[in-house]
Protein backbone atom coordinates (compact mmCIF):
# COMPACT_ATOMS: atom_id res chain seq x y z
CA UNK A 1 0.00 0.00 0.00
CA UNK A 2 1.41 3.38 -0.97
CA UNK A 3 0.31 6.97 -1.18
CA UNK A 4 1.82 10.44 -1.43
CA UNK A 5 1.21 13.68 0.41
CA UNK A 6 3.22 16.84 -0.05
CA UNK A 7 2.44 18.09 3.46
CA UNK A 8 3.41 15.09 5.63
CA UNK A 9 4.74 11.56 5.53
CA UNK A 10 2.18 8.81 5.06
CA UNK A 11 1.69 5.86 7.35
CA UNK A 12 2.30 2.85 5.09
CA UNK A 13 2.10 0.09 7.67
CA UNK A 14 0.74 0.61 11.14
CA UNK A 15 1.96 -0.88 14.38
CA UNK A 16 -0.40 -1.23 17.29
CA UNK A 17 -0.99 2.51 17.50
CA UNK A 18 -0.84 5.47 15.15
CA UNK A 19 2.61 6.94 14.71
CA UNK A 20 4.43 3.91 16.08
CA UNK A 21 3.99 1.80 19.17
CA UNK A 22 6.15 2.17 22.27
CA UNK A 23 5.07 -1.41 23.10
CA UNK A 24 6.71 -2.90 20.02
CA UNK A 25 5.71 -3.31 16.38
CA UNK A 26 6.73 -1.86 13.04
CA UNK A 27 5.83 1.43 11.39
CA UNK A 28 6.71 2.56 7.86
CA UNK A 29 6.58 6.21 6.84
CA UNK A 30 7.02 7.76 3.40
CA UNK A 31 8.60 11.20 3.24
CA UNK A 32 7.01 13.97 1.24
CA UNK A 33 8.87 16.78 -0.55
CA UNK A 34 8.91 18.87 2.65
CA UNK A 35 11.26 16.33 4.26
CA UNK A 36 14.11 16.92 1.78
CA UNK A 37 17.28 18.09 3.54
CA UNK A 38 16.02 17.47 7.07
CA UNK A 39 18.00 15.39 9.53
CA UNK A 40 16.64 11.89 9.95
CA UNK A 41 16.36 12.11 13.77
CA UNK A 42 14.60 15.48 13.67
CA UNK A 43 12.17 14.38 10.96
CA UNK A 44 11.30 11.13 12.71
CA UNK A 45 10.86 12.76 16.12
CA UNK A 46 8.50 15.30 14.58
CA UNK A 47 6.46 12.76 12.64
CA UNK A 48 6.17 10.15 15.36
CA UNK A 49 4.56 12.81 17.52
CA UNK A 50 4.47 13.21 21.28
CA UNK A 51 4.96 9.49 21.91
CA UNK A 52 8.60 9.66 20.90
CA UNK A 53 11.33 12.00 22.12
CA UNK A 54 14.25 12.91 19.88
CA UNK A 55 16.73 11.19 22.21
CA UNK A 56 14.64 8.02 22.00
CA UNK A 57 14.65 8.23 18.17
CA UNK A 58 18.44 8.67 18.18
CA UNK A 59 18.81 5.60 20.36
CA UNK A 60 16.67 3.55 17.96
CA UNK A 61 18.76 4.71 15.00
CA UNK A 62 22.01 3.71 16.72
CA UNK A 63 20.49 0.33 17.61
CA UNK A 64 19.74 -0.38 13.94
CA UNK A 65 15.98 -0.23 14.40
CA UNK A 66 15.53 2.41 11.66
CA UNK A 67 15.83 1.54 7.97
CA UNK A 68 15.55 3.54 4.77
CA UNK A 69 14.62 1.57 1.69
CA UNK A 70 15.09 -1.60 3.72
CA UNK A 71 18.69 -0.80 4.66
CA UNK A 72 19.65 -0.08 8.29
CA UNK A 73 20.76 3.48 8.97
CA UNK A 74 23.03 4.31 11.93
CA UNK A 75 23.67 8.00 11.25
CA UNK A 76 21.28 10.29 13.12
CA UNK A 77 22.27 13.29 10.97
CA UNK A 78 21.59 11.56 7.65
CA UNK A 79 19.78 13.94 5.30
CA UNK A 80 16.31 12.97 4.14
CA UNK A 81 15.13 12.89 0.53
CA UNK A 82 11.60 13.10 -0.82
CA UNK A 83 10.16 9.64 -1.29
CA UNK A 84 12.34 7.96 1.34
CA UNK A 85 10.56 5.05 2.98
CA UNK A 86 11.58 4.90 6.61
CA UNK A 87 10.70 1.87 8.71
CA UNK A 88 10.94 1.89 12.47
CA UNK A 89 11.02 -1.40 14.38
CA UNK A 90 9.96 -0.72 17.95
CA UNK A 91 11.42 -3.28 20.36
CA UNK A 92 9.35 -4.56 23.24
CA UNK A 93 10.06 -2.49 26.38
CA UNK A 94 12.78 -4.06 28.49
CA UNK A 95 11.98 -5.06 32.05
CA UNK A 96 12.71 -2.32 34.57
CA UNK A 97 15.98 -2.73 36.47
CA UNK A 98 14.39 -1.89 39.84
CA UNK A 99 12.11 -4.67 40.95
CA UNK A 100 8.46 -4.17 41.77
CA UNK A 101 7.55 -4.24 45.44
CA UNK A 102 4.11 -4.46 47.01
CA UNK A 103 4.24 -1.14 48.86
CA UNK A 104 0.86 0.48 49.65
CA UNK A 105 0.14 3.65 47.68
CA UNK A 106 -2.51 6.33 48.04
CA UNK A 107 -3.54 6.84 44.42
CA UNK A 108 -5.30 10.14 43.75
CA UNK A 109 -5.76 9.49 40.02
CA UNK A 110 -4.61 7.04 37.37
CA UNK A 111 -5.15 6.49 33.64
CA UNK A 112 -3.17 5.02 30.74
CA UNK A 113 -0.80 8.02 30.60
CA UNK A 114 0.01 8.92 34.18
CA UNK A 115 -0.57 8.30 37.86
CA UNK A 116 -0.90 10.82 40.70
CA UNK A 117 0.14 9.76 44.20
CA UNK A 118 -0.16 11.28 47.67
CA UNK A 119 3.37 10.38 48.79
CA UNK A 120 3.82 9.77 52.51
CA UNK A 121 6.78 11.19 54.40
CA UNK A 122 9.61 8.68 54.63
CA UNK A 123 9.20 7.26 51.12
CA UNK A 124 12.15 7.84 48.77
CA UNK A 125 11.04 8.62 45.21
CA UNK A 126 13.81 6.96 43.17
CA UNK A 127 16.31 4.17 43.91
CA UNK A 128 19.79 5.42 44.68
CA UNK A 129 22.75 5.00 46.99
CA UNK A 130 21.48 3.66 50.29
CA UNK A 131 17.93 3.28 48.97
CA UNK A 132 17.93 0.64 46.23
CA UNK A 133 14.63 -0.85 47.40
CA UNK A 134 11.49 0.35 49.13
CA UNK A 135 11.08 3.41 46.89
CA UNK A 136 8.15 4.93 45.07
CA UNK A 137 9.56 3.60 41.79
CA UNK A 138 9.60 0.04 43.18
CA UNK A 139 6.02 0.48 44.35
CA UNK A 140 4.85 1.85 40.99
CA UNK A 141 6.46 -0.97 39.00
CA UNK A 142 4.44 -3.43 41.08
CA UNK A 143 1.24 -1.36 41.06
CA UNK A 144 1.20 -0.40 37.37
CA UNK A 145 2.51 -3.66 35.90
CA UNK A 146 1.97 -3.94 32.15
CA UNK A 147 0.27 -0.53 31.99
CA UNK A 148 3.80 0.96 31.94
CA UNK A 149 4.33 1.23 28.18
CA UNK A 150 8.01 2.05 28.41
CA UNK A 151 9.94 5.27 29.08
CA UNK A 152 12.90 5.42 26.73
CA UNK A 153 12.34 1.78 25.82
CA UNK A 154 12.34 0.54 29.42
CA UNK A 155 9.18 -0.51 31.22
CA UNK A 156 9.50 1.88 34.13
CA UNK A 157 7.68 4.86 35.61
CA UNK A 158 8.82 8.25 34.33
CA UNK A 159 9.83 10.53 37.20
CA UNK A 160 9.36 14.15 36.09
CA UNK A 161 9.72 15.82 39.49
CA UNK A 162 10.66 14.70 42.97
CA UNK A 163 9.81 15.29 46.59
CA UNK A 164 12.42 14.90 49.32
CA UNK A 165 12.17 11.66 51.27
CA UNK A 166 10.63 13.36 54.31
CA UNK A 167 8.36 15.71 52.35
CA UNK A 168 4.80 14.47 51.88
CA UNK A 169 2.22 15.30 49.25
CA UNK A 170 1.19 15.23 45.60
CA UNK A 171 3.49 13.82 42.93
CA UNK A 172 2.70 12.90 39.31
CA UNK A 173 4.52 10.13 37.44
CA UNK A 174 4.40 9.36 33.70
CA UNK A 175 3.50 5.91 32.39
CA UNK A 176 4.22 6.58 28.69
CA UNK A 177 6.87 8.33 26.63
CA UNK A 178 4.30 10.90 25.51
CA UNK A 179 3.35 11.78 29.08
CA UNK A 180 6.98 11.81 30.17
CA UNK A 181 7.96 14.23 27.44
CA UNK A 182 5.01 16.54 27.99
CA UNK A 183 5.25 16.65 31.78
CA UNK A 184 9.04 16.99 31.74
CA UNK A 185 8.73 20.04 29.51
CA UNK A 186 6.08 21.54 31.79
CA UNK A 187 8.21 21.07 34.90
CA UNK A 188 11.33 22.35 33.13
CA UNK A 189 9.38 25.47 32.20
CA UNK A 190 8.02 25.74 35.78
CA UNK A 191 4.63 26.76 34.44
CA UNK A 192 5.87 30.09 33.08
CA UNK A 193 4.23 29.45 29.70
CA UNK A 194 1.85 26.66 30.67
CA UNK A 195 -0.62 25.51 33.27
CA UNK A 196 1.69 24.03 35.89
CA UNK A 197 1.08 25.12 39.48
CA UNK A 198 2.67 23.78 42.65
CA UNK A 199 1.89 24.85 46.20
CA UNK A 200 3.46 23.65 49.42
CA UNK A 201 2.54 24.16 53.08
CA UNK A 202 5.43 24.73 55.46
CA UNK A 203 5.51 25.29 59.21
CA UNK A 204 8.40 27.69 59.81
CA UNK A 205 10.01 29.31 62.81
CA UNK A 206 9.16 32.94 63.43
CA UNK A 207 6.77 35.29 61.68
CA UNK A 208 7.79 37.01 58.43
CA UNK A 209 7.54 40.79 58.56
CA UNK A 210 5.36 40.84 55.43
CA UNK A 211 2.28 38.73 54.68
CA UNK A 212 3.64 37.89 51.23
CA UNK A 213 7.08 37.87 49.75
CA UNK A 214 9.47 36.48 47.17
CA UNK A 215 12.90 34.95 47.67
CA UNK A 216 14.90 35.34 44.47
CA UNK A 217 18.33 33.91 45.27
CA UNK A 218 20.47 31.48 43.24
CA UNK A 219 21.22 28.10 44.73
CA UNK A 220 24.33 25.95 44.49
CA UNK A 221 26.21 23.36 46.48
CA UNK A 222 27.02 24.09 50.11
CA UNK A 223 30.56 23.73 51.47
CA UNK A 224 29.92 20.09 52.40
CA UNK A 225 29.04 19.35 48.74
CA UNK A 226 25.90 17.54 49.88
CA UNK A 227 23.47 20.22 50.95
CA UNK A 228 22.42 23.30 48.98
CA UNK A 229 22.98 26.96 49.81
CA UNK A 230 22.35 30.45 48.51
CA UNK A 231 25.44 31.28 46.43
CA UNK A 232 26.73 34.29 44.45
CA UNK A 233 25.01 34.66 41.10
CA UNK A 234 28.21 34.39 39.10
CA UNK A 235 29.38 31.10 40.59
CA UNK A 236 29.69 28.16 38.19
CA UNK A 237 27.11 26.03 39.97
CA UNK A 238 24.65 28.87 40.68
CA UNK A 239 21.12 28.09 39.51
CA UNK A 240 18.29 30.60 39.28
CA UNK A 241 15.75 29.95 42.05
CA UNK A 242 12.57 31.82 42.97
CA UNK A 243 10.11 31.02 45.76
CA UNK A 244 6.93 33.00 46.45
CA UNK A 245 5.41 32.72 49.92
CA UNK A 246 2.21 33.78 51.67
CA UNK A 247 1.64 33.69 55.43
CA UNK A 248 -1.49 31.62 56.15
CA UNK A 249 -1.43 31.59 59.98
CA UNK A 250 0.67 33.20 62.71
CA UNK A 251 1.29 31.39 65.99
CA UNK A 252 2.18 33.11 69.27
CA UNK A 253 2.16 36.57 67.74
CA UNK A 254 0.46 38.23 70.75
CA UNK A 255 2.78 36.82 73.43
CA UNK A 256 6.48 37.17 74.23
CA UNK A 257 7.03 34.18 76.49
CA UNK A 258 7.27 31.48 73.84
CA UNK A 259 8.85 31.05 70.42
CA UNK A 260 6.67 32.02 67.46
CA UNK A 261 5.99 30.19 64.23
CA UNK A 262 3.99 30.54 61.01
CA UNK A 263 2.16 28.33 58.57
CA UNK A 264 3.05 29.53 55.08
CA UNK A 265 2.19 28.56 51.54
CA UNK A 266 5.08 28.44 49.08
CA UNK A 267 4.65 28.50 45.31
CA UNK A 268 7.62 27.57 43.18
CA UNK A 269 8.67 29.52 40.14
CA UNK A 270 11.68 27.21 39.78
CA UNK A 271 12.28 23.69 41.05
CA UNK A 272 15.74 23.37 42.58
CA UNK A 273 16.81 20.71 45.05
CA UNK A 274 15.73 21.66 48.61
CA UNK A 275 14.63 25.06 47.26
CA UNK A 276 11.93 25.91 49.82
CA UNK A 277 14.00 24.65 52.73
CA UNK A 278 17.09 26.66 51.73
CA UNK A 279 15.20 29.84 50.82
CA UNK A 280 13.16 29.93 54.03
CA UNK A 281 16.27 29.32 56.14
CA UNK A 282 18.04 32.08 54.21
CA UNK A 283 15.44 34.67 55.26
CA UNK A 284 15.55 33.49 58.87
CA UNK A 285 12.47 31.26 58.89
CA UNK A 286 13.65 27.65 58.50
CA UNK A 287 11.14 24.83 58.31
CA UNK A 288 10.39 23.35 61.71
CA UNK A 289 12.07 19.98 62.09
CA UNK A 290 14.47 20.47 59.18
CA UNK A 291 17.60 18.47 60.08
CA UNK A 292 19.76 20.07 57.38
CA UNK A 293 18.85 23.73 57.27
CA UNK A 294 17.21 24.37 60.65
CA UNK A 295 19.91 23.17 63.04
CA UNK A 296 20.58 26.66 64.37
CA UNK A 297 16.94 26.86 65.46
CA UNK A 298 16.75 23.53 67.31
CA UNK A 299 16.88 25.26 70.70
CA UNK A 300 13.69 27.16 69.77
CA UNK A 301 11.77 24.12 71.01
CA UNK A 302 13.03 24.84 74.55
CA UNK A 303 11.03 28.06 74.43
CA UNK A 304 7.74 26.23 73.98
CA UNK A 305 5.28 24.93 76.59
CA UNK A 306 4.68 21.23 77.10
CA UNK A 307 3.42 19.12 75.43
CA UNK A 308 4.31 21.16 72.33
CA UNK A 309 8.00 21.26 73.25
CA UNK A 310 8.20 17.48 73.37
CA UNK A 311 6.20 17.13 70.18
CA UNK A 312 8.54 19.47 68.27
CA UNK A 313 11.67 17.72 69.58
CA UNK A 314 10.27 14.34 68.61
CA UNK A 315 9.06 15.42 65.16
CA UNK A 316 11.26 13.31 62.85
CA UNK A 317 11.24 15.39 59.68
CA UNK A 318 10.81 18.81 58.09
CA UNK A 319 7.21 20.05 58.36
CA UNK A 320 6.77 20.47 54.61
CA UNK A 321 3.88 19.18 52.52
CA UNK A 322 3.18 19.37 48.76
CA UNK A 323 -0.43 20.45 49.03
CA UNK A 324 -1.40 21.17 45.44
CA UNK A 325 -0.37 20.19 41.93
CA UNK A 326 -2.07 21.43 38.77
CA UNK A 327 -1.01 20.56 35.22
CA UNK A 328 -2.31 20.05 31.69
CA UNK A 329 -2.96 16.41 30.83
CA UNK A 330 -0.55 15.33 28.04
CA UNK A 331 -3.27 13.49 26.06
CA UNK A 332 -6.59 15.21 26.80
CA UNK A 333 -5.00 18.67 27.30
CA UNK A 334 -7.47 19.27 30.12
CA UNK A 335 -6.23 21.09 33.22
CA UNK A 336 -6.08 18.70 36.16
CA UNK A 337 -5.87 19.78 39.79
CA UNK A 338 -4.98 17.59 42.76
CA UNK A 339 -4.79 18.40 46.43
CA UNK A 340 -3.52 16.25 49.29
CA UNK A 341 -4.65 16.81 52.88
CA UNK A 342 -2.00 17.65 55.44
CA UNK A 343 -0.79 14.38 57.02
CA UNK A 344 -1.79 13.65 60.58
CA UNK A 345 1.65 14.16 62.15
CA UNK A 346 2.05 17.62 60.66
CA UNK A 347 -1.57 18.56 61.40
CA UNK A 348 -1.08 17.65 65.06
CA UNK A 349 2.11 19.70 65.16
CA UNK A 350 0.37 22.73 63.68
CA UNK A 351 -2.52 22.20 66.10
CA UNK A 352 -0.10 22.47 69.01
CA UNK A 353 1.21 25.80 67.75
CA UNK A 354 -2.35 27.09 67.38
CA UNK A 355 -2.70 26.88 71.18
CA UNK A 356 0.12 29.37 71.82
Amino acid sequence: MSAHNEEAPILIEDGSMEGGSPNGGSTVLEAGPDAAGQRLDQWLAGKLGPDMSRSRVQMLIRQGAVKIGGQPVDETKRKMAAGDRVSVDMPEPEPAEPQGENIPLEVLYEDNELIVINKPAGLVVHPGAGNWTGTLVNALIHHCGDSLSGIGGVRRPGIVHRLDKETSGVIVVAKTDRAHKSLSEAFADHGLTGDLKRAYLALVWGIPTRPTGTVDEPLGRAADRVRRAVVPEGRDDARHAVTHFTVIERFGEQQKEFATASLIECRLETGRTHQIRVHMAHIGHPVVGDPDYGQAFRTKANRLPEPLKGRVKAFPRQALHARLLEFRHPATHLTMRFEAPVPRDMEELVGGFRKL
